[in-house]
């Protein structure tokens, strides 16, 4: 064959080569990182347990503030410790309930690589150490709580209000773009 078509032929199998291996693993994100502080969510107590009756108006009104109610806490309904998968990780993993009956998922002290596709699930399957486990979290039920806000922090992501949680024992940082946990956490009451 001649030299004039196999070398153009071959630079540009070279180029599409790396384009595409740039697209998928996106090796730059090695080198990036970002950081994510939420505070848990204050949500009001409902109305009908804050709002006290009316007194009669024959008593004199005080000129201070309203006594607004206090908040109330989130109760945990369950949590774990994140172990690290595919990248080294670190963090704790809550399912708050709200004082409205709302549900989140929190990380504290997330600690993990940053990745292509990363997204939160909530998961039926059991959590494995090692290589083992890298994979486990497709195979059976799954619900996905959206994209991973970032690799570092404290953040919140709601839970579906139909969603039952007896049908989920695990959370996984999974990536999509290559099947594969970043981490994950074994939930218990």
């Amino acid at each position: 064959m001649n030299r004039r078509v196999v070398i153009p032929v071959v630079a540009l199998f070279a180029v599409v080569a790396v384009a595409v291996g740039l697209f998928l693993f996106q090796p730059w994100r090695i080198f990036t990182s970002s950081t994510v502080a939420e505070d848990i969510p204050a949500v009001a107590p409902p109305a009908s347990q804050s709002a006290p009756q009316s007194a009669p108006q024959s008593a004199p009104q005080s000129a201070g503030p309203s006594a607004e109610p206090a908040p109330i806490p989130p109760r945990q309904l369950s949590g774990g410790e994140l172990i690290s998968h595919e990248h080294a990780s670190s963090g704790t993993v809550k399912i708050l309930e709200l004082a409205d009956g709302s549900r989140i998922l929190r990380f504290e002290g997330l600690d993990t690589s940053d990745g292509p596709d990363l997204r939160v699930w909530l998961s039926d399957a059991q959590v494995i150490e090692g290589a083992a486990g890298w994979q486990v979290f497709d195979d059976g039920a799954y619900l996905d709580l959206g994209v991973l806000k970032a690799n570092k922090g404290d953040q919140n992501y709601v839970i579906p209000p139909g969603a039952n949680l007896a049908d989920y024992s695990s959370v996984s940082i999974w990536c999509a773009r290559f099947a594969v946990s970043f981490a994950a956490a074994e939930l218990t009451s």
